[in-house]
C-alpha cells in the first residue's frame, strides 16, 4: 500500500470535528498536526476554553498549533517542520499564501455551499434566508481570492420546509466529513478533479459575515421572506424585533398566514392565549417560538401565559 499522505488539519468550531475524526480513520492519510484558534474566554466565569477541534485533537494525542498570527515566521517554520503533503481546512481563518501554498499538494477547503454559490463566511445562513430548497458541500483547492479555487467534489443536500440553520448545520458537518474523506482519497490516488470556477459568473449570491442588522425583522417585507430569515438565523444568532412596549424579542420559529383585510405593516395582533402575529407587506408573520430578553426560549402559548402583550 502507498505511504499515507501527511495531513495538517485546520479548523476551530464543532462543525469541523466530524471531518477531523473521519480523516483520522482514513487509510490514505496520516494527520500529523492540527491548527486551531487560540483558547477563548467562555461562560459566565469567562474561563479560557479550548476550541472543539482542539479538544478532539488532544483526545487523539495530536500535536496542536494555536497561532494568533498566521504570518508569524515562527509559526510558519513550525508548520513547515511538519512536512505535510496536504492541508485540509474546515471553518478556519483566511490563510496567507505562504501557508496555503506550503504543502507539495497544496491546501483543500471544505465549504458549506455548492460553490460558486454563497462564497463567504455564512453560506448555510444565506441559503436558508433566500429560501433555497437545496444546498450542499464543496471541496476545492485554496487560492488567493476567498472561495474561488478550483473545484474538486460536491455533495448536495435537500433543504426541507422544517429545516433551520441548526438542522442544516448538523447535516452538512456530517456530509462535509464524508466529502473530505473522498477528496483526500482521490488526491492520494491522483484521480482528484480540478475544475476552475467561472471567473465572472452571473446570478451568484454572496454569503457575507452576519451582522446585528442581519437579524432585524423588517415588516415592510413579505411574511414568507421573514419566515426564511427566521429559519436562516435559528437557533443562533436569531432574528429579532421589539414588542409594542419596546421589549426585545428573539424569534426562532414563525409561519406566514394570509391576511383577510389590509393591515398596516408592523401592526401587532394577539388573542392573549395562543397566537401573536405581526402584519407585514404581504400576510401575517405568525410567531411560534420566541424568547423575551432575559428569559428562556418558549412556545408562543407558554410565552403568552406569562407575558401580557398590549397591542394597538
Amino acid at each position: 500500500m502507498p505511504t499515507p499522505l501527511r495531513l495538517i488539519f485546520m479548523g476551530t468550531p464543532d462543525f469541523a470535528v466530524p471531518t477531523l475524526e473521519t480523516l483520522l480513520a482514513l487509510p490514505e492519510a496520516q494527520v500529523v498536526a492540527v491548527v486551531t484558534g487560540p483558547d477563548r474566554p467562555a461562560g459566565r466565569g469567562r474561563q479560557l476554553q479550548a476550541s472543539a477541534v482542539k479538544q478532539a485533537a488532544l483526545a487523539h494525542g495530536l500535536p496542536v498549533l494555536q497561532p494568533t498570527n498566521l504570518k508569524d515566521p515562527a509559526f510558519q517554520q513550525e508548520l513547515k517542520s511538519c512536512a505535510a503533503d496536504l492541508q485540509v481546512v474546515v471553518a478556519f481563518r483566511m490563510l496567507p499564501e505562504a501557508v496555503w501554498n506550503m504543502p507539495r499538494l497544496g491546501s483543500v477547503n471544505i465549504h458549506g455551499s455548492l460553490l460558486p454559490q454563497y462564497r463567504g463566511a455564512a453560506p448555510i445562513n444565506w441559503a436558508l434566508m433566500h429560501g433555497d430548497q437545496e444546498t450542499g458541500v464543496t471541496s476545492f483547492f485554496l487560492r488567493h481570492e476567498i472561495d474561488t479555487g478550483d473545484l474538486i467534489l460536491q455533495d448536495k443536500l435537500a433543504i426541507t420546509p422544517d429545516d433551520d440553520f441548526g438542522s442544516v448545520y448538523d447535516k452538512l458537518k456530517v456530509l462535509g466529513a464524508r466529502l473530505a474523506a473522498r477528496t483526500v482519497a482521490a488526491i492520494a490516488a491522483g484521480t482528484a478533479p480540478s475544475t476552475p470556477q467561472p471567473t465572472a459568473p452571473d446570478g451568484l449570491r454572496p454569503a457575507p459575515k452576519l451582522t446585528k442588522e442581519t437579524g432585524r425583522l423588517n415588516f415592510e417585507r413579505p411574511a414568507a421572506e421573514l419566515v426564511n430569515q427566521v429559519r436562516g438565523l435559528s437557533p443562533a444568532p436569531a432574528a429579532y424585533t421589539a414588542l409594542p412596549d419596546g421589549r426585545g424579542l428573539k424569534v426562532f420559529r414563525a409561519q406566514a398566514l394570509p391576511m383577510e383585510a389590509a393591515t398596516a405593516p408592523g401592526t401587532w395582533a394577539t388573542d392573549g392565549r395562543q397566537h401573536l402575529r405581526v402584519a407585514t407587506s404581504a400576510g401575517w408573520l405568525d410567531l411560534l417560538e420566541v424568547q423575551l430578553e432575559g428569559k428562556k426560549r418558549m412556545s408562543i402559548g407558554e410565552f403568552l401565559r406569562g407575558t401580557k402583550v398590549e397591542v394597538q
